[in-house]
């Protein structure tokens, strides 16, 4: 079903299932030793999307679905993002930095996960039922936060600003952003409002990181749907295609440039590299060969 400007979610539906797709591949990407996420297939279970389920069961294999997508090579593309986003916030840490926020949070465990160091605060942002759903089974799990984690449930199209001031940030300090998997899911517009908010509550010495995809007709093109059809097969009905806002919108590099960031970019085959990894141009994660990761520090 399309997006609208009032449209909602949880977990199992919507833009909300593309967390739990993305919890699955770190799950896969932990079972190989690539990352340190233990929270993330324990999530996914609670979740049930039956696709999901039977994929981490081995009922589903990726490569019958395509031959060059294994369950390594997912792994392996999910361990170069990961890293990305888990390295701006360490890097952030060790210079100091102790208020991190993740935007649309989702199922990210990195309050949960990462070494913070001590008076470290994590705020996580994302709509009210994704935000219950995550505490209440982590604490079922016994899991304690790493930091003192701040849940903040709102819609990203709401005044997020306003909650997140009245849940203590301090704009005054420096801070760590990250935009994780979805500058896609908003219309151009509004990352430019998303942007322009982090701007004005970063002081010097804040930090963001994201990704930059150049063009996103790519999620709607012949290859794009014909691994869609293959998935329907399975039980898998997200359509990225109907998640994703299309359209021209500006481009992140030049606008963190032109409002005073020093911006860093890596292109993904020189990430895959990197990691130690080979680019599967062959396969699906072909498609991102024009994707860059993306990190920035205010000056």
């Amino acid at each position: 079903m399309a997006r609208t400007d009032d449209d909602t979610w949880d977990l199992g539906s919507s833009v909300g299932s593309t967390a739990t797709m993305v919890a699955a591949q770190r799950a896969l990407s932990h079972r190989e030793g690539l990352i340190d996420d233990p929270y993330a297939e324990p999530l996914v279970r609670a979740v049930g999307l039956d696709f999901f389920v039977r994929a981490l069961d081995g009922e589903i294999s990726l490569d019958d679905i395509d031959p060059r997508f294994n369950a390594r090579r997912a792994a392996e593309g999910m361990a170069v993002r990961t890293r990305h986003f888990d390295r701006l916030f360490t890097d952030a840490a060790a210079a100091g930095v102790r208020q991190a926020v993740i935007l649309a949070a989702g199922l990210d465990a990195r309050a949960y996960r990462l070494p913070w160091p001590a008076g470290s605060s994590v705020f996580e942002l994302d709509q009210p039922d994704v935000i219950a759903f995550k505490s209440d089974t982590l604490a079922g799990l016994g899991a304690e936060a790493t930091a003192d984690r701040r849940a903040v449930a709102i819609d990203l199209r709401d005044d997020w600003p306003k909650a997140l001031l009245a849940n203590g940030f301090d704009p005054t300090q420096p801070t760590a952003w990250i935009a994780e998997g979805l500058l896609i899911y908003l219309p151009p517009e509004a990352q430019d409002l998303l942007f322009d908010r982090i701007d004005e509550l970063s002081s010097p010495g804040s930090r963001v990181a994201t990704e930059h995809i150049p063009d996103v007709s790519m999620f709607s093109d012949e290859r794009s749907q014909e691994i869609a059809e293959r998935l329907r097969t399975y039980g898998h009905d997200i359509e990225m295609g109907e998640l994703i806002y299309h359209g021209e919108r500006n481009d992140v590099i030049d606008y963190l440039t032109a409002h005073g960031w020093d911006v860093t970019t890596q292109k993904t085959r020189d990430a895959y590299a990197a990691n130690g990894f080979e680019f599967p141009e062959d396969g699906p994660m072909g498609f991102f060969a024009d994707m860059s990761y993306l990190s920035a520090v205010k000056h």
